[in-house]
């Protein structure tokens, strides 16, 4: 998606993509997501963009992906959506797009694994009187 030209605070950012300031602000600090502009006194202002890449960062960390993985999965993602970009470089950044959709593919299959025992242990406790209230023992 282009940038409309709209630039949102900080604030703003945080509530739109649920990250505290703090991890926005770390993000920029490590380079990930560096805010679009600054105001005169030097506060962060974002785009539409910089709210899409700090929603892919906020997708690949619970799956774990290193801060490098990261960057590497942004900046091909920048390679791919540039009409002029070299094919070898859309060709190395395709493939590393390929590899992290593999990982994401491996930790949902993961994730709905413990779900599922997650989901039988609450079975399992429900039926043995996990669901009594406290104080009416």
């Amino acid at each position: 998606m282009a940038d409309d030209g709209i630039h949102m605070q900080i604030g703003q950012v945080a509530q739109r993509t649920e990250l505290s300031i703090r991890t926005v602000r770390h993000y920029d600090e490590v380079g990930l997501v560096t805010p679009s502009a600054r105001t005169v006194g030097g506060f962060r202002l974002y785009t539409e963009t910089d709210v899409e890449r700090l929603l892919v960062i906020r997708r690949m960390k619970p799956l774990g992906f290193t801060l490098a993985e990261m960057k590497q999965l942004l900046d091909s993602l920048d390679v791919l959506g540039d009409e002029n970009a070299a094919d070898d470089a859309r060709s190395s950044a395709a493939a590393f797009v390929r590899e992290c959709h593999t990982k994401a593919e491996e930790s949902c299959r993961t994730l709905r694994r413990q779900l599922t025992y997650a989901e039988e242990l609450t079975e399992v406790l429900s039926a043995r009187g996990g669901a009594v209230p406290i104080g009416t023992t």
